[in-house]
């Protein structure tokens, strides 16, 4: 009689699975082509890296133009690329439009409605990695766009959940967000807490204030001297400040 094969534990399933993955998949070969390099500019745009790093869930909040969604799409094509247990990036937007700026009904499938409101995370993935290779994580499902209401009863297992512009997410939107937060997957949240588009609570001010003493979630506020897309920015919005106060 022949021996007994061994049964493996849970861990080496999992090691068995990372290698055929990454051995195996288009995905694993388009992103093994990647290169992602960016370099940290302030000390909280550090905090924020090492935030996702480290935490299972990171909240950050601050003005436009501090890198936030740049830096939280870097670290994501990170993970997927040197960690085969992230399969999937999956970027979540409010579809909510600019006060007064409606822009009608939008023709096409879920993709073609949802791309004018994840232009921005495209954009960043492009100047990270590039077009074609954005393109065609994009066809792969690597990167995939996700509306809140299609999230309910569904576990997002393996994933980095990139949510932009949390500021117009309602509370309640907010807690079926989290609770989709699967096995082997990170959650970022993101946005300004003063560029608020919708009505009701702000969802971002809702997290800063309820979730930064818990271990596992990470929180980060910039200010305006992180501001690094361009230096009048911050002169920008303290005209604006002032006027508000």
């Amino acid at each position: 009689m022949g021996k007994r094969s061994k049964k493996l534990s849970r861990e080496e399933q999992q090691e068995v699975e990372a290698w055929i993955y990454q051995n195996n998949t288009e995905e694993s070969r388009v992103t093994d082509t990647m290169t992602v390099s960016v370099k940290c500019k302030t000390e909280n745009q550090k905090a924020l890296v090492n935030s996702i790093k480290e935490n299972e869930v990171t909240i950050c909040s601050g003005p436009a133009g501090t890198g936030k969604t740049y830096l939280a799409c870097a670290e994501a094509l990170k993970l997927i690329k040197r960690y085969a247990k992230y399969r999937k990036i999956i970027i979540v937007k409010s579809v909510t439009t600019l006060k007064n700026e409606e822009i009608g009904f939008l023709k096409g499938g879920l993709r073609e409605k949802m791309e004018p409101f994840m232009f921005s995370f495209v954009h960043n993935f492009e100047k990270l990695v590039g077009q074609a290779i954005t393109a065609r994580l994009r066809e792969l499902k690597t990167i995939e766009e996700m509306p809140i209401a299609y999230m309910r009863g569904i576990n997002l297992d393996r994933s980095i959940i990139i949510i932009d512009e949390a500021q117009n997410i309602s509370r309640e939107n907010i807690r079926t967000i989290m609770t989709r937060l699967g096995r082997n997957s990170k959650m970022v949240f993101l946005g300004d807490e003063r560029q608020k588009d919708s009505k009701g609570g702000n969802g971002l001010t809702f997290l800063m204030d309820h979730f930064a003493d818990i271990e596992e979630i990470g929180c980060v506020h910039f200010n305006k001297s992180d501001v690094v897309r361009n230096p009048l920015i911050a002169k920008i919005e303290r005209v604006f400040d002032s006027l508000q106060n």
